[in-house]
Formats: C-alpha cells, structure tokens, sequence
C-alpha cells in the first residue's frame, strides 16, 4: 500500500537524466525502453530530495557561481525551461556554435517552480534576453493539477521579474505531444492548443516575442511529427535542428526591436 502511495506522488519525477549544460544527456528516455518500477526506498528518497528543494535551487548553484559575468558587448541569452531545454545540451555546440547562450532547463519542471528559481537561474546571470520554454509540465500535473490561466500567472511573474531587471523576454511554444509516456491518459494534445493559444494572446498582450515550434513540430492529431520526437515529448535532433533557427529568430527580434519595459 506504502510502495502505491509513494509511486502515485512521484510518476513521472526526474524520468529523465540530463547532464550538465553543453554535454550530452544521458538515459534519455526511448519511445520502447523499459522502465521497471524503482523500489520504495529509492521512492521515498527521491520524494525526500523533492522536499527538500522543491524548486531545486541547487541544481545550477555552483555551475552559476563558476560562470563568468558577460564581457563588454556580450549579448548573453539564458534558455530557461524543462527537460525540453535541458535536453537541447546535446546539440548545443551545433545549435549555436561560438554564441554566448546559457542553458538552465531543469528536466520535469512545471512553471511554478521556474518562477522560484528566475532570479537565482537568469536574473543573476545578467543576460540581454530569456527565452522560455514551459507548461508541458503543468499539463503533465508533475506538481499537482495545474490551470491555463495559473501557467499564466507564473509567466506574468516571470515577466514582471525579467522587467524590473531590463531582460527581454521571448516566449516559446509548447511543443505538441498527444500522450505522457509517464502519465498516459491525460490527452494532452487539446490542453497543449489551447494553452499555446492563451499563451500567445498574452504574449501579443505584453509585447513579448512568441516563437511558435507548434506549427512545423505538430502532425494533424497534435502529436509530433514522425521522426521529429524519441518519445512523443522530446524532440530528436530533427526536431532541435527545427527548432533551433526559429529560436535565434525570436532572439534577434528580442534583441532588436523589443523593449525590456
């Protein structure tokens, strides 16, 4: 009963491990791996690191402290998001060759918890623009259930915070996914349109730069593309190489033409 309980209040925390930024994940989920149940002890272990640091502010700690203040003239971008950020590290040297851009994704973190750790994890890091990239999570109910209008909430926040601190912000959208191999039944695929839709109304709202990955990543149901994803939520690298120029589009336009109001 005991082991029910524990698993029920973690499925799906950490399912994925991800290296540091600028090295290869590794044990990236696979569409057909096995994954064999871990014991109440390693449960209840996780649960207790969970606890402890919710928001896992530890995460990037030293990786901050050890990252140099940008130079004169460096126009630093900070990735911020989940495990679809995170993940990007594996073509980070290709994706953006010689470019000062920071990646701070934190695999199954929902937009509660990005906001915790916004100032620690970007605004500390004096960057000229955030890009972020969240809510498959708060669909996924990785921290409790979660509504359209709370995720917005968290980027109101997150926005207010990059503001007060002259950082412009570009948003991305929710890549399509039509289950959670970690959370199945949930159908997403809906719940992903409609929150990328409220998203980018508010984004127009704010004068934010939106980034749609959605449209060129989504087949006619709403899930990924064949190819494009290893487990119907993180992309391949197809789908990163997809990705990434509509990114840097969003970041030069960021750069640009917005303002930091």
């Amino acid at each position: 009963m005991m082991g029910g309980m524990v698993w029920g209040a973690l499925a799906g925390l950490g399912q994925t491990a991800i290296a540091p930024s600028g090295q290869a994940p590794t044990g990236a989920p696979t569409a057909t791996a096995a994954r064999p149940a871990p014991s109440v002890e390693q449960q209840l272990a996780t649960l207790q690191k969970r606890m402890l640091d919710w928001a896992q502010l530890g995460y990037y700690r030293e990786r901050n402290a050890a990252l140099a203040p940008p130079a004169a003239g460096e126009q630093r971008v900070v990735f911020f998001g989940d495990s679809i950020t995170e993940m990007w590290g594996r073509t980070w040297n290709t994706s953006f060759p010689g470019k000062p851009y920071v990646n701070r994704g934190i695999s199954g973190q929902t937009s509660p918890q990005m906001v915790l750790r916004f100032h620690q994890d970007v605004v500390d890091l004096h960057p000229k623009v955030v890009l972020i990239l969240a809510g498959t999570n708060d669909i996924a109910e990785k921290t409790g259930p979660m509504t359209a209008e709370a995720t917005l909430d968290d980027f109101r926040a997150m926005l207010e915070m990059a503001r007060a601190n002259g950082i412009k912000m570009v948003v991305g959208s929710i890549p399509p996914s039509d289950d959670f191999y970690w959370n199945k039944g949930l159908e997403p695929a809906p719940k992903i349109k409609a929150l990328n839709q409220k998203l980018e109304a508010w984004c127009k709202s704010e004068g934010v730069v939106w980034v749609d990955y959605y449209t060129p990543l989504a087949d006619e149901k709403g899930a990924m593309k064949a190819g494009l994803s290893q487990d119907g939520v993180h992309p391949t690298p197809a789908g990163f190489a997809i990705m990434t120029p509509l990114a840097e589009a969003g970041i030069r336009t960021a750069m640009t033409t917005t303002p930091a109001r």
